[in-house]
């Protein structure tokens, strides 16, 4: 039995976020990989001020007319419950937070939640969550599961 002084902070983050890994999450990480994207973080973990955060995926692109790197951060969600709303919910808590944080921490990164097609055609392009979406700024990458590929990028 472990003592629960024994495990850090940052140990309970790492086995929770390995065993709540995204269904979608190794589609999504081959998509940016097919898309040109090289991946840095599996997942990208940082400090925010007094505790780890983790998102899904870092990646970094070179844009060849500038020679600079170019780099996002990637939260995965797959909108597979029967709940669509909740999910929404949840994901917009944290994509908020990260965003937060990473304009503190990590500023030249952007921030993107990563959706199925299908749950973006279905759900996202209802009237709440399009105005959400436009309200908050929200940078979307619409993947295909099945074919682990990039459909869509919205920013």
């Amino acid at each position: 039995m472990v003592c629960a002084e024994a495990v850090s902070p940052r140990d309970t983050l790492q086995v929770e976020n390995l065993m709540a890994r995204d269904v979608f999450h190794d589609a999504v990480r081959h998509a940016l990989i097919r898309d040109g994207w090289t991946i840095t973080d599996d997942p990208y973990t940082f400090e925010s001020r007094d505790f780890p955060l983790q998102i899904d995926l870092g990646a970094e692109r070179l844009i060849a007319a500038t020679k600079e790197n170019e780099r996002i951060a990637v939260e995965v969600k797959s909108f597979i419950s029967s709940s669509a709303i909740s999910e929404f919910h949840t994901a917009l808590g944290q994509y908020l937070n990260y965003r937060l944080a990473l304009s503190i921490e990590d500023p030249n990164r952007l921030l993107f939640l990563a959706v199925p097609s299908d749950a973006f055609q279905v759900f996202f392009q209802r009237p709440l969550p399009t105005r959400i979406i436009n309200e908050y700024h929200l940078s979307l990458i619409v993947y295909d599961p099945e074919e682990e590929s990039i459909e869509q990028w919205i920013s």
